[in-house]
């Protein structure tokens, strides 16, 4: 039979603030534990608790535990002797009495301060993760915002600059339109003089010495049909003129190269007297060597010229502005 002889048994109880204490195994009151079989040994093992030498008057009873305290320390007791208990059969028969005094290690105030110290260092390291995170997503939602607004902007400066592209190739389309019309309306007029000018040559003018040639009648008709355009100084067309470059530009309908400057268109060709002017024949005012301004006489007493900024290419009578002179050309 194995057999174990416990003389004496120091139990050491922690607690916050209460001390060491410990318990006496001379004490002869005990409590009797559940009989333990070590494997080999058909001998039952007694386990004895030691209870406090007062534990038997009631006044001097402590007050009761919680569960989990009472768990706590029965299973501290109990791992202490069962250790004892084992080392004791695994040795020989003839051992000798355990006689050590067995202490458990004590929680110190150093100890206690330092796992305070650790515990809060701890905390404080997961309030300061939690607050890096709630600035990280604050940041995280401002820069979607801007991102979102930024967008937002975007596609409306896109939608104003697609609305103002489309206005303006209205615009440009509307304007095409109406100088496409302009014209139409200017190729209307060259048809109707074209007809005028053969209705004169059957029939004659009172006013005109003489008959309007093809040339003349091309000239006329093109000088007619720039009526309603800009005057701007030194223009040669296509939508505004200045006098001598209008003159210049019927001419060569004619397939005549006339000079650029008034005096010098003025200077070519034959002088005519005023009565007897044909369509086609220049008109100038001013000397012929040196004139300050040139016209086209399309026959009916009537002239088209560029007069100046403020009315443009007009079609006026002899008497609206009477000419210093004229000279033919064809």
């Amino acid at each position: 039979m194995i057999t174990a002889v416990i003389t004496r048994v120091r139990i050491v109880r922690y607690g916050v603030n209460k001390g060491q204490r410990e318990a006496d195994s001379t004490n002869p009151r005990a409590t009797v534990a559940q009989p333990t079989f070590l494997e080999g040994n058909r001998e039952a093992l007694i386990a004895v608790v030691l209870m406090s030498h007062t534990a038997h008057i009631p006044s001097h009873r402590k007050p009761r535990r919680s569960a989990s305290k009472l768990a706590l320390r029965a299973g501290v007791a109990g791992g202490v002797l069962s250790t004892i208990a084992v080392a004791g059969a695994a040795g020989p028969a003839n051992a000798e009495p355990v006689t050590e005094t067995i202490e458990m290690p004590t929680l110190n105030g150093d100890l206690s301060a330092d796992l305070s110290s650790a515990v809060a260092a701890s905390a404080e390291a997961t309030q300061q993760i939690a607050l890096d995170q709630e600035l990280q997503a604050q940041e995280d939602a401002a820069a979607a915002k801007a991102a979102k607004e930024a967008k937002k902007a975007k596609a409306e400066a896109e939608r104003k600059a697609e609305a103002e592209e489309a206005q303006r190739k209205a615009e440009a389309k509307a304007k095409a339109e109406a100088e496409a019309a302009e014209r139409a309306s200017r190729s209307s007029e060259r048809t109707t003089l074209s007809a005028s000018t053969g209705s004169e040559d059957d029939g004659g003018s009172s006013y005109d010495s003489g008959q309007a040639t093809g040339s003349a009648a091309a000239i006329v008709a093109f000088a007619r049909a720039q009526v309603g355009d800009a005057y701007v100084m030194g223009s040669t067309g296509p939508n505004s003129w200045d006098c001598s470059g209008l003159v210049q530009a019927a001419y060569r309908q004619a397939g005549i190269e006339l000079p650029r400057v008034s005096g010098d268109q003025s200077s070519r060709g034959t002088s005519v007297s005023l009565d007897n002017l044909q369509p086609g024949d220049i008109l100038y005012w001013g000397s012929r060597s040196n004139s300050y301004h040139v016209a086209i006489y399309v026959g009916g007493g009537m002239f088209v010229g560029a007069q100046n900024p403020g009315t443009g290419v007009v079609e006026r009578s002899l008497d609206y502005d009477p000419p210093s002179g004229a000279v033919r050309i064809l």
